[in-house]
């Protein structure tokens, strides 16, 4: 308990810091609360409006959580693909590249139009957002084996895919995990850029929505509110992948050990 307290001290007290820079900004009238609400009152937001805020985070929630499954299954799969076939290497790694820089909302409408108003196309919308950081460190990760290793398992006559299997994939394991965790910091925001730029029905139509529709219906405090969330979420899930890779590569629990402190 002391040594948690220990590694998370330092972002309370900088976190606290500047919520108080924040609020001192505010109450000496450097801004007007329509444009930047001080920190009270993106609480007392959070506070009078936590049944409509909870609704549209779960939806969010699980948008982040199913796509970014997706894209890690699609990085992985085609990472592994990309690795075993030099041909499909300079086929397809360029066209990955160039898919980052497609304007989500050109493709939003697009879509929709294939796979309706559900939540299908926005779990597209992430997975483009987050499929290529999974791709990318998978397949560097898979390059990695050591090469003694490699001239080893050669020389007792290891197949191709007896390589994979044991030497590469677990080679691969930490670099995919980091991917993972890049993916997610940007997953959260683009569950923001899927649920504004894809057409959508319902009541409760997630956080992404709800900031754009407080935003420009001038409650500034609720939209913080909601930003707030975000921030939130993107933290607990990128701890929470940290601690699945302490597990899943415990070689590195060192090295990340001190990533965190």
């Amino acid at each position: 308990m002391r040594r948690t307290l220990r590694r998370v001290a330092p972002a309370l007290l900088l976190g606290l810091a500047l919520l108080g820079v924040w609020e001192l900004y505010c109450d000496l009238g450097r801004v007007e609360a329509v444009v930047l609400p001080p920190p009270h009152a993106v609480a007392s937001a959070l506070w009078d409006n936590a049944g409509l805020l909870s609704h549209n985070f779960a939806v969010t929630a699980e948008e982040v959580v199913l796509g970014l499954a997706l894209a890690i299954a699609a990085g992985l799969t085609f990472a592994i693909a990309i690795h075993l076939s030099p041909v499909l290497r300079r086929a397809f790694y360029p066209l990955a590249v160039g898919s980052q820089a497609v304007p989500i909302p050109v493709i939003g409408v697009l879509l929709v139009f294939w796979w309706g108003f559900g939540i299908f196309p926005k779990l597209v919308v992430i997975a483009l957002i987050c499929f290529f950081p999974v791709l990318v460190t998978t397949i560097d990760g898979l390059a990695s084996l050591d090469p003694e290793r490699a001239k080893l398992l050669r020389t007792l006559d290891a197949s191709r895919w007896q390589t994979l299997r044991f030497a590469e994939l677990p080679a691969a394991v930490p670099a995919a995990l980091s991917g993972a965790r890049i993916a997610l910091a940007v997953g959260v925001i683009g569950a923001f850029i899927a649920e504004t730029s894809t057409p959508t029905t319902g009541t409760y139509t997630g956080l992404g929505r709800e900031i754009v529709l407080d935003a420009g219906g001038f409650q500034t405090a609720r939209a913080y509110a909601a930003t707030a969330l975000l921030f939130a979420f993107a933290i607990v899930c990128f701890q929470s992948l940290a601690m699945a890779e302490r597990r899943l590569a415990p070689w590195r629990r060192p090295a990340l050990a001190g990533a965190t402190r």
